[in-house]
């Protein structure tokens, strides 16, 4: 595994390059257009404030940064894989998270006027074989100074869904048919 400093210089070194791809953008005819990531970005402002009104379990200002049509997608094959929508579905997933003791240590944060990339290491440890502690990156989509849309980005999506299936059995039949 590598430990925390280097993950640090690895993203120190790649990740601006690969968040200037990423974060270009294309017109309504599909051509590029080049923008800049900046890391003091109004849309970064957003995010920092987000992530620290997360921390304090701030949840009224979290609705607040919130778009009323929010929408948060967790990749995978596991019992909190999908697309959440509004505030209280991404709210009770974020519950759920909270159950597992997952926390996350933003290492990277950059954007442009559509878009914010957060790089961060997400772990828990819950227990002997029940832990997880990988690289995960979320594409934040901002509009109207609002959160409107994150997609989450597993580093490694096999050891994302092993951990989630481990962490959140599902109810038995047929109780979770109803």
């Amino acid at each position: 595994m590598v430990d925390r400093q280097n993950r640090k210089d690895f993203l120190k070194f790649g990740v601006v390059s690969a968040v200037s791809a990423f974060l270009g953008s294309q017109s309504s005819s599909g051509e590029a257009i080049a923008q800049t990531p900046s890391t003091d970005h109004p849309n970064v402002a957003i995010v920092q404030r987000y992530y620290q009104a997360y921390g304090r379990s701030d949840l009224a200002t979290v609705r607040e940064i919130f778009a009323s049509d929010i929408t948060w997608t967790i990749p995978g094959h596991h019992p909190l894989a999908g697309t959440k929508r509004g505030a209280d579905e991404v709210l009770a997933f974020f519950d759920q998270l909270a159950k597992a003791q997952f926390r996350a240590e933003v290492l990277f944060l950059g954007g442009n006027d559509n878009y914010v990339v957060d790089v961060h290491r997400g772990w828990s440890n819950l227990g002997q074989g029940e832990n997880i502690d990988e690289l995960w990156a979320l594409l934040f989509r901002i509009e109207n100074s609002r959160i409107a849309e994150a997609i989450n980005f597993p580093g490694n999506q096999h050891a994302a869904d092993a951990f989630f299936w481990r962490t959140y059995s599902l109810k038995p039949i047929p109780d979770r048919l109803m």
